[in-house]
């Protein structure tokens, strides 16, 4: 193939000169020399010249490249073969190098060198390669040249230095650079070496950068070691030179000792690195971690990272709100933006890293959760974990453990979580999936602090991502909605609420994914769908989004759709969303700064569109009492919360009231005739009327028509064509008219005040004998009636409760008393009407299936003639007023004196029933609202001066009673622990309604838990009064019966009345300071004031006092109220409460010892009790206060062996009834609780000790020691139990014989003390086995397998320590026979009687020898079930008997060697 592609001279000059000129590409340079003619053929007679033609290459001069006539390999192979041959060879070389030299002085000529040369090729020739190396690669890929060209190269480089780009802009140090690169062999490669780092050395910045990156590429394997050296020393004299560097060294193959050394070397300078430097050198230290100091070299990266660099300045920040409104500088955003990009840069490299190396991704989250203080978590830690959950899959699970850890105790708060999404929201954009997966996964967690967090990564999701980021948001949210799930469900829709408040136009964009949350309507709460019909009004009728007509008409359509419904479940739905969107559509925004006053006020065509909406709904519920109750309450609840429109409230007040006059009131002067079961009578009335004014409440007569009507019977004198109103709507319509006309006025109640004391036409209540001969009908009527009563006057006082003059709050005082009056009445009707089923008090519940009919609306007409008006009162009606006060005050006497056993077992087995009956109809009875507590402030007694301007002044006593302090702080308890006991506290029994528990708290489910504990706050003076006073009237009660609190002289029912004070204020107290939502930063203040209250009533001091003297004082304020505990039930709540107190402060050794002692005190104190046959006391109630006292006690074991050691012998030895004299709470009833506290507790302490090593110092040993013949001791005697049995062996093995490995030698007496007690237990666990087997008991049975496998393994861990201790022959085995309890020996062992026995006598002969010898195991047990018993005899150094450990085992092999 040469031969034929040779051409003649001539030929050649031709075609090569004309080909050059065809196939020229663009001219690489513009100068030529004046020698030389552009795009001739290099004519010289040079040695240099000639070689490489006859070769194979023609020499190009000006623009032109050099041509390559052959391949490339044949090229230098002919070259090769031509120098060698040549007869002056060797010095052929140098001619031929000088005459490179000499060719090279021309600038173009060398740049054609170092440029790639031409292939010229004829169609035979057109399969090979199109690249082709240039001449300088060509001639370096010959071993002979390459030193030489080498040498001239680096000779001819620094020519080239401070001449970055030539006119061409061809680099020319670049280019010689690159010829090194990929040669295929190095001929003398130390050599090389030498020469490169020499020219480093000189070299300037930029060229030193190329040199060094391009290291890998030119070196061989065995010189990676050599440069790597000098590559370090040259690291630390020119840090600029830090980036290349580093990026070198990655690709070397290197020491990992002296990465090491180079690693740290560059961590100490890691704060002084540019940013734009930074993510070669995080993926240096990356890819140089190894699993050994994974861990150590994360720790320190992630604090020095964090601290120096991932929180951008905040130019940085400033320049990313731009970018998010899209208006970037363009003088500054460049710079900017490159920062971002290094930023992305540096957590890409982060991403690889961890995503090919498992060590590095567990040992960054590992670094995070060994973060103890909330002021070391950084931003970087959240965006690494998010990075992390995100590329690894497999440590998802961890990641989310390590969050919830976090998240619980309050490491990462909100603020660390918005400062992460607001600085690196570019990063985690890209991560929104991942972050969105995290969220779902934490929504299921039962925590709040855990849900919340997981519903503010979708909040700041949907706020700082981009449009397709907002949309997966909101389905990931609608999705929660539709999930069933109630605590998913509830935060989801806040969430929801939040965005549209946030962003209203991005929310616009997605609502049809929020309207099709309408389809799924059928497992959503009613306050759900208030929620829901919020959210979607608001985007519906928003002024800003005039373009959402498409939601109106579908909200429109549902609930026309769901209005018309007979199922109440979906009428609720229809009325709920009717008033939330008639709600939205009247909401008065003249105080909106967005709005034109034209837009903002209410136009009469949307005052048409929101009336319509409600005669709508009114219309289709007037048929269905709870529906129109419902509506009421709906729209209450609406008036209460938003505030409307001027024009839709002056329409709403108007209706209202006078539909209620007409429904409800009557005159009182004309008591109603008709065919009624019971006389009808005005009752309950505040005021003596003279004159013909008065009103009165229509209620039995409305009632008996309902009942009546319902039954088919004929119309009373009611008028018939009339409307009929049932009852039901009495207290609801109220609560509508009351607020209604409480924000036309401004709080002014004077229009309507005269319901307060207005009477209600009733009968007589009470009972007396009449009781038992009344039909069921009869009963079941006077129960509703009772019933309706009671709500009436609850929404009286809900709504009257607020009143300043001493007159309001003295009838309000009276009606609550009137409350309780009727609560007693009350209850003795149920208890003799079983099947009875109240009225609904609260309609907001999913079904009514726990009502017993419905109500069919008949004509009639109930006439109004009567005025809702103030009356004026003269001074004879406001003395009468204070003599019906007086004596219906006076008439709440106590009970006569006696004696007070008897008494007691009778009011006891009362209240059990009473405050079983109230609390099953507490779904039944109107919700108070959290305003009627200020009654509270009243105090327990307060006299009212109720005197006129100018005439004799009356003088009247009112009392908050005890009965009626009862009767509010129960309420108030109720209501906290709903709303601030944690979900998982509360948790709703298996197929039990969900919504069961919240019935009766739908008013206040609207407000939010920070709200109520401000309203609670502003009641914790008033309670602290309470709480001091019922202190005082136990010491002095027990001081007047000479320190017995149930001495015969007390009464009785006031004394259970106190003490159920005393228990629901701590109660109260407790609900409030375990809120958790004291952990969130913005609920720190309320704390402090909280606390600040409590203190004041120690000692007045400063508001600026710091939280731990505020938890002291707190502290001691409440232990001081130990000594007037009146009961059991009080003690665990004080106890409690103080330890709530506790949890907050920092330094509570001194507290946690004061508690424990606090404990002791109550477990030692006679507590009273009226049933001698049974205690008082619960054993749950036990069971929590003697765990409290052994957990904070000084020592537990201590504690048991005292309780054990000496309460126990003096209830053995007590009567049949009588207690321990040390801990009376120790009874016969109680001591099963005693003993299982104690056995489970002993069995945590030894637990926590840390088994014994060789380390150890002598006197660690010796307190370890002596702190498991403790614990030994009190096993010994608690052994009773087989499951508690077994778990202290199991601890025994784990802890303490390794502490025996090593003491066996110092301590040998003492270990032989410790192991002979122990083998006293051991036996005694046998016998346990031996009688569960005997009496079957699967209670027992079920313990006993893995009871045996844990003393087979003592056995064989008691053998190990001798081995270990070199008295292995120590070590004897033998049977021994199975008893029972009593110690008889068990039947299916008789067949072995003489084996037994011999085998034992043989052990007892040879125990006095001076060495031990093992005994054989003969006549195997018939069942692995009675086993054979191996004993240890450690008599060998002993004086004393033999110590003996028994275990009972099934054949098996030994794990030591014989």
């Amino acid at each position: 193939m040469v031969s034929k592609r040779r051409l003649s001279k001539s030929e050649d000059k031709e075609s090569l000169t004309e080909d050059a000129s065809k196939t020229r590409k663009q001219p690489l340079s513009k100068k030529t020399k004046k020698s030389h003619i552009a795009n001739e053929v290099e004519e010289n007679d040079s040695i240099f010249v000639k070689l490489l033609k006859v070769s194979g290459i023609i020499l190009k001069t000006g623009e032109s490249q050099n041509q390559l006539a052959v391949d490339q390999i044949a090229f230098q192979k002919k070259l090769f073969q031509t120098l060698r041959r040549h007869p002056s060879y060797p010095k052929i070389i140098e001619e031929f190098v000088s005459g490179l030299e000499s060719y090279i002085e021309d600038e173009d000529s060398f740049r054609n060198c170092l440029l790639s040369c031409e292939r010229l090729q004829d169609e035979e020739a057109s399969m090979g390669a199109s690249y082709s190396k240039s001449l300088i690669k060509l001639l370096l890929g010959i071993d002979i040249l390459q030193p030489a060209i080498i040498k001239t190269l680096f000779e001819k480089l620094p020519e080239y230095f401070f001449e970055n780009k030539n006119s061409d802009e061809i680099n020319i140090p670049r280019l010689i650079v690159s010829q090194l690169k990929w040669l295929d062999r190095v001929v003398d490669g130390k050599d090389l070496t030498t020469k490169i780092m020499q020219l480093i050395s000189i070299a300037p910045e930029n060229l030193q950068h190329d040199i060094i990156t391009s290291l890998p590429e030119i070196l061989g394997d065995s010189q990676h070691a050599d440069v790597g050296k000098e590559l370090s020393d040259l690291l630390i004299e020119n840090t600029s030179l830090t980036v290349p560097i580093l990026d070198v060294l990655s690709s070397l193959r290197l020491d990992p000792n002296f990465l090491l050394k180079v690693r740290q070397l560059v961590m100490d300078k890691l704060s002084s690195i540019r940013l734009e430097d930074l993510p070669v050198i995080i993926k240096f230290i990356l890819h140089s971690i190894t699993a050994v100091d994974a861990l150590e070299v994360i720790s320190e990266l992630r604090e020095k990272l964090d601290l120096q660099h991932c929180v951008l300045p905040s130019r940085l920040q400033a320049s990313q709100v731009k970018l998010k409104s899209k208006g970037r500088a363009s003088s500054s955003g460049n710079q900017e933006s490159s920062g971002q990009s290094c930023i992305i840069l540096l957590f890409d490299v982060i991403k690889s890293a961890i995503r090919y190396e498992k060590t590095i991704s567990e040992a960054w989250i590992k670094a995070i959760e060994n973060t103890a203080s909330v002021s070391e978590h950084k931003v970087f830690d959240l965006v690494m974990l998010f990075i992390i959950y995100s590329t690894n899959t497999q440590t998802k699970k961890y990641i989310e453990r390590v969050l919830r850890n976090k998240i619980r105790s309050g490491c990462i708060q909100e603020q660390l979580l918005q400062s992460t999404f607001s600085v690196h929201y570019l990063v985690l954009k890209d991560m929104c999936s991942s972050i969105l997966s995290l969220a779902q996964s934490l929504l299921h967690s039962l925590d709040q602090s855990i849900i919340s967090f997981g519903s503010l990564l979708y909040k700041y999701a949907f706020k700082f991502f981009d449009t397709y980021c907002q949309q997966e948001v909101v389905g990931a949210l609608v999705t929660h909605i539709c999930s069933g799930n109630e605590a998913e469900v509830d935060t989801a829709l806040d969430v929801l609420l939040e965005l549209v408040v946030l962003n209203p136009s991005a929310m616009m964009m997605n609502a049809v994914f929020v309207k099709g949350i309408l389809d799924y309507l059928d497992n959503i709460s009613p306050q759900q769908i208030r929620k829901l019909f919020y959210v979607l009004s608001t985007l519906a009728f928003s002024k800003q989004n005039e373009a959402s007509s498409h939601i109106q008409d579908d909200m429109h359509l549902v609930i026309r759709k769901q209005l018309s419904s007979t199922v109440f479940k979906y009428k609720l739905i229809g009325i709920i969303g009717a008033v939330t969107m008639a709600g939205i559509m009247a909401a008065d925004r003249s105080e909106s700064p967005s709005l034109t006053q034209e837009r903002a006020n209410l136009s009469d065509e949307q005052c048409t569109q929101v009336t319509s909406l409600l005669q709508l709904v009114h219309s289709c519920s007037e048929q269905s009492p709870q529906a129109s109750a419902l509506y009421y309450d709906e729209f209450a609840n609406l008036i209460q919360h938003e505030k409307l429109d001027p024009k839709a409230l002056e329409w709403v007040g108007h209706t209202i009231c006078n539909d209620f006059q007409d429904a409800f009131v009557v005159d009182s002067c004309v008591v109603p005739e008709g065919d009624f079961p019971f006389p009808v009578k005005a009752l309950y009335g505040l005021e003596e009327y003279d004159t013909q004014d008065g009103i009165a409440i229509n209620l039995l007569p409305l009632l008996f028509s309902q009942d009546f009507a319902k039954d088919g019977g004929p119309v009373t004198s009611q008028e018939s064509g009339q409307k009929l109103v049932s009852p039901l709507c009495l207290a609801p319509y109220f609560r509508l008219l009351r607020l209604c006309v409480e924000r036309q006025h401004n709080g002014n109640l004077e229009e309507i005040d005269g319901l307060l004391d207005c009477p209600i036409f009733l009968t007589d209540l009470e009972p007396g004998e009449k009781l038992e001969s009344m039909s069921a009908k009869e009963r079941s009527f006077m129960c509703s009636l009772i019933f309706l009563t009671l709500n009436w006057f609850r929404e009286i006082v809900n709504a009257f409760c607020q009143e300043t003059s001493p007159e309001m709050k003295g009838k309000v005082l009276t009606r609550l008393k009137h409350i309780v009056e009727l609560q007693i009445i009350l209850e003795k009707y149920l208890a003799v009407t079983p099947d009875y089923v109240p009225p609904l008090g609260n309609f907001d519940v999913e079904t009514l299936d726990i009502t017993p009919h419905t109500v069919t609306a008949i004509s009639a007409k109930i006439r109004k003639k009567g005025k809702i008006e103030r009356k004026q009162k003269t001074d004879g009606s406001k003395t009468s007023s204070s003599d019906t006060l007086s004596e219906e005050k006076n008439s709440e006497c106590d009970p006569t004196p006696s004696h007070r056993g008897q008494l007691n077992k009778e009011f006891t087995g009362k209240e059990e029933k009473t405050s079983l009956l109230l609390h099953n109809s507490h779904a039944f009875f109107r919700e108070l609202d959290i305003e009627v507590f200020s009654i509270l402030h009243c105090g327990l007694v307060t006299k009212f001066i109720l005197d006129t301007e100018m005439h004799t002044e009356a003088t009247e006593v009112v009392q908050l009673g005890p009965p009626e302090l009862l009767f509010l702080l129960e309420d108030l308890s109720q209501k906290l622990e709903s709303m601030l006991t944690p979900p998982i506290a509360r948790r709703v029994p298996f197929l039990k309604n969900k919504g069961s528990r919240n019935i009766g708290f739908s008013h206040l489910q609207q407000r939010s838990a920070q709200e109520i504990v401000h309203c609670v706050f502003q009641l914790l003076t008033p309670m602290c009064n309470h709480l001091e006073n019922i202190h005082n009237y136990f010491q002095c009660l027990a001081a007047e019966n000479h320190g017995v609190v149930d001495g015969p002289a007390v009464k009785v029912q006031e004394y259970h009345i106190m003490s159920s004070c005393y228990q629901r204020l701590l109660q109260i107290f407790h609900g409030l300071f375990a809120w958790s939502g004291f952990s969130q930063p913005e609920n720190q203040n309320l704390l402090y004031s909280a606390l600040h209250v409590l203190s004041s009533r120690l000692k007045q001091g400063e508001h600026s006092q710091p939280l731990e003297e505020l938890l002291s004082q707190s502290f001691h304020y409440l232990q001081n109220f130990h000594q007037s505990i009146p009961s059991f039930q009080c003690a665990l709540y004080l106890i409690r409460l103080l330890m709530v107190i506790l949890e907050k402060s920092t330094a509570s050794t001194q507290n946690k010892e004061k508690i424990a002692s606090l404990a002791r005190q109550f477990l030692c104190r006679v507590w009273p009790s009226g049933d001698k046959e049974k205690s008082n006391i619960s054993n749950d109630q036990l069971h929590a206060l003697l765990c409290i006292y052994l957990e904070h006690t000084d020592s537990i074991l201590k504690a048991i062996e005292e309780i054990a050691g000496v309460g126990v012998p003096e209830l053995i030895n007590s009567p049949k009834d009588a207690s321990s004299s040390t801990f009376p709470t120790l009874t016969r009833h109680t001591f099963v609780v005693f003993f299982r506290v104690m056995m489970a507790e002993l069995e945590k302490t030894v637990k926590k000790i840390e088994p014994g090593t060789a380390a150890d110092s002598q006197q660690i040993h010796e307190e370890k020691l002596l702190y498991w013949n403790m614990a030994v001791r009190d096993f010994s005697i608690l052994i009773n139990l087989i499951k508690y049995g077994r778990l202290f062996v199991e601890a025994f093995l784990k802890q303490c014989m390794p502490l025996l490995d090593f003491s066996f030698r110092k301590h040998r007496e003492d270990v032989l003390s410790l192991l002979e007690t122990f083998q006293l237990d051991t036996r005694l666990l046998h016998h346990l086995c031996g009688h569960s087997k005997i009496h079957q008991d699967t209670r027992l049975t079920q313990h006993v397998p893995l009871l045996k496998k844990t003393l087979e393994l003592l056995v064989c861990r008691v053998k190990a320590m001798l081995t270990l201790n070199n008295c292995r022959e120590a070590f004897w085995l033998g049977n021994l026979k199975n008893r029972d309890l009593q110690g008889e020996e068990i039947k299916s062992q008789n067949s072995q009687e003489s084996t037994a026995d011999e085998s034992e006598d043989d052990m007892s002969s040879q125990a006095s020898k001076s060495k031990a010898t093992e005994v054989s195991l003969q006549n195997p047990p018939e069942s692995g079930i009675d086993g054979c018993i191996l004993l240890i005899v450690l008599s060998w150094w002993s004086r004393t008997l033999p110590t003996y450990v028994y275990c009972q085992m099934l054949l098996c092999p030994f794990p030591f060697p014989p």
